[in-house]
């Protein structure tokens, strides 16, 4: 177990894979080593809803959903889809973007039915956010513009998918990215 302040973009932080989690908050690490040791499954304690709470108590902050993080495959290849910059500040999926993300760009289709938000998340890392208008759902969208996005960007590429939002999550694993780990994010 790994316990560090939380980076900059969020007030506390967990992430965690096959059999390790780091935590990232202003907190004892003893405490958290110690609650950890004491869960009845030390490898799941980090991410489980048990500890996300007591961390919420001991920070005073929230925890986010537990998402799933995928890396984008590491050859981009050429956009699919024909997309141009979007000026889409009240769109709901933006503004989320500009609560959690630095440098936002917002890319989409001319009519924007499909919508493309690429940014600089936890620990300046590239992130993107896709979203699909309800009424053109169904035809690939989601996938094209998964797809597109390693494109826009110089270096790896994250997203972070709740593992309730199946559409999402299945637009980016068609599109080659791969589950590397999940997180909550404390805050903003």
């Amino acid at each position: 177990m790994t316990t560090r302040p939380a980076p900059s973009g969020a007030r506390a932080v967990v992430v965690g894979g096959t059999a390790w989690a780091w935590v990232g908050a202003d907190v004892d690490p003893a405490w958290v080593d110690a609650w950890v040791a004491a869960s009845p499954d030390p490898v799941a304690a980090p991410l489980s809803a048990r500890f996300l709470a007591a961390l919420a108590d001991e920070t005073g902050v929230e925890p986010g959903v537990v998402d799933a993080v995928l890396l984008a495959p590491s050859a981009p290849v050429a956009p699919a889809l024909s997309l141009q910059p979007l000026e889409a500040a009240d769109h709901p999926r933006v503004q989320r973007a500009h609560r959690h993300r630095t440098g936002v760009r917002v890319l989409g289709t001319a009519d924007a039915t499909a919508l493309l938000t690429l940014g600089r998340g936890l620990a300046g890392r590239w992130e993107v956010s896709i979203e699909v208008d309800p009424a053109a759902r169904g035809r690939g969208l989601g996938t094209a513009l998964a797809a597109a996005a390693p494109a826009f960007v110089d270096g790896p590429l994250w997203a972070q998918v709740a593992p309730a939002n199946t559409a999402s999550l299945r637009s980016f694993l068609a599109a080659g990215y791969r589950v590397v780990c999940a997180e909550s994010l404390f805050g903003s």
